[in-house]
């Protein structure tokens, strides 16, 4: 493009979401307990600005790092990226050993079906939405249709492709209709004619479909307005060590590891039972404590840093669900179910 040219909208947006990656770039390499998350956002922004192999650098990066928080969905936003810009191959591969590894979090699951969706293979989606919902929905979820938020998706997208296949309702549909939360119903909201609505001359049908539309986007700023978890913070037993270890008179907040443990599981039980809702557990480690204490002009000693500390690490997205799933490690790292270990 000559100099004197203007830019078009959409080169001037491709150029802000690389400028956007190029910032949290340069954010990662200052802050690197949080690099993961930053990259992965300055990930999305190259995929936005259609600088793909960009993108698939930084999968491919943090993939290789030794301490990669989650890889599962990592490679599934790669396979996803991947098909977008030709290497379909490449894509099918890594969802298939995805689907056979069998993650535990939702998210890598919603991505591989979404991104089989969108490419038509409806059948393999439909398949990859069904075998998480039978792998990550125990049968008390099934029964009670109290179904936790993250794993909506999983049951709103394998309607979603259900209705393009025409196919019947059966009890995961029916558990769908009970977690919709828009005031039209799912058969409407995913009814493959909506397509035709769209361009149609009939008054009526275009105000149809804008209704659905706005309930869409209802559900959808809901999800982004979902504020993160009450955490509480936890700290691993090295971790722990060291921490006293720099700084005794933390030993009036932490006397000692197991009171330390117990403690949390008695906070988490105490805040569920006044009502509170969205709970979560953060894991703290000395280097970022420290450079979160100098971020505030204060000294780690300060105990009062300790809950704004996890605040910010549940803001950061660093929060995992309490109680864990049914069947789940426990929480401490002990290596034991939960519910034979802190969740007793």
């Amino acid at each position: 493009m000559r100099p004197d040219t203007p830019a078009t909208p959409a080169e001037n947006e491709h150029a802000d979401h690389v400028a956007e990656a190029e910032r949290l770039e340069r954010t990662a390499a200052m802050y690197p307990e949080d690099a993961e998350a930053l990259l992965l956002q300055a990930a999305a922004h190259y995929e936005l600005a259609d600088a793909r192999d960009r993108a698939t650098a930084h999968y491919d990066a943090l993939l290789a790092s030794s301490d990669v928080h989650d890889p599962a969905l990592i490679r599934a936003l790669k396979a996803a990226n991947l098909w977008e810009y030709g290497h379909e191959a490449e894509a099918r591969a890594i969802i298939t050993g995805l689907r056979t590894t069998a993650p535990r979090d939702p998210a890598p699951w919603v991505i591989v079906a979404e991104s089989l969706e969108s490419h038509d293979e409806l059948e393999q989606a439909h398949e990859t939405f069904t075998e998480a919902l039978e792998l990550l929905v125990p049968e008390a979820e099934r029964e009670s249709g109290d179904l936790p938020y993250p794993k909506h998706p999983l049951v709103l997208g394998r309607h979603r492709v259900r209705r393009l296949l025409g196919a019947d309702h059966d009890l995961w549909d029916a558990l769908a209709d009970r977690v919709n939360r828009t005031p039209v119903s799912l058969d409407e909201l995913h009814d493959p004619k909506r397509l035709w609505a769209l361009g149609s001359n009939n008054p009526a049908e275009l105000r149809a479909e804008i209704d659905r539309l706005r309930a869409e986007l209802g559900t959808y700023r809901e999800a982004l307005s979902r504020p993160f978890p009450v955490a509480v913070l936890h700290w691993p037993s090295t971790e722990y060590a060291e921490l006293l270890a720099a700084y005794p008179t933390l030993s009036t907040e932490y006397p000692s590891y197991e009171a330390h443990l117990s403690s949390i599981e008695a906070s988490l039980r105490e805040l569920s039972a006044s009502g509170t809702g969205n709970l979560g557990i953060v894991t703290g480690t000395v280097p970022s404590y420290e450079a979160f204490a100098a971020s505030e002009a204060s000294s780690p000693t300060e105990t009062s840093l300790l809950p704004q500390y996890a605040t910010t690490l549940a803001a950061r997205g660093r929060a995992v669900e309490w109680p864990p799933e049914a069947g789940a490690a426990c929480w401490c790292g002990s290596g034991s179910v939960y519910g034979e270990c802190h969740g007793q």
